[in-house]
């Protein structure tokens, strides 16, 4: 049975504020912007290899000595699929990069983080909401044929 006097359990862990764990919070929110970056990265590369398989077969047929394809909207259906998963993989990085900023803003980090009563908007929020409206335009210019 438990003792009713007994020491209350302790979080998971206490964070002392020192000038070590500062600079551990600082490179763990410095490796979450670069995950995000890489993230970016490999979204923009499927979005627009994505639009640029589209774009290749369709010219392709003008070419002298083109020949039919096979499969004609393979490469469509590919295009299309490519810049959905680019899509996907944006709005997806932007809500966990999303809450893991608050994680480490929060609670037991924020004396550590030294940001208690500051605001600090990272461009990267900026940067993957415009890629998302860029990846949903080409999406459906591609699939409404308007390229």
């Amino acid at each position: 049975m438990s003792d009713p006097q007994a020491v209350p359990k302790p979080d998971r862990f206490t964070a002392e504020v020192t000038a070590d764990s500062h600079f551990s919070w600082l490179k763990t929110q410095l490796a979450l912007e670069n995950t995000m970056l890489a993230r970016i990265y490999s979204a923009v590369t499927m979005i627009g290899f994505g639009f640029a398989i589209v774009q290749f077969f369709d010219h392709l047929h003008d070419l002298p000595g083109g020949r039919a394809a096979l499969l004609p909207n393979a490469p469509w259906l590919l295009g299309l699929a490519l810049i959905l998963c680019g899509i996907l993989v944006l709005v997806t990085a932007l809500r966990n990069y999303r809450w893991m900023r608050r994680y480490l803003r929060s609670g037991e980090f924020a004396p550590i983080a030294g940001l208690l009563d500051k605001r600090m908007h990272a461009p990267v929020y900026t940067v993957a909401i415009v890629l998302i409206l860029i990846g949903t335009f080409a999406f459906f210019a591609v699939l409404l044929h308007l390229v």
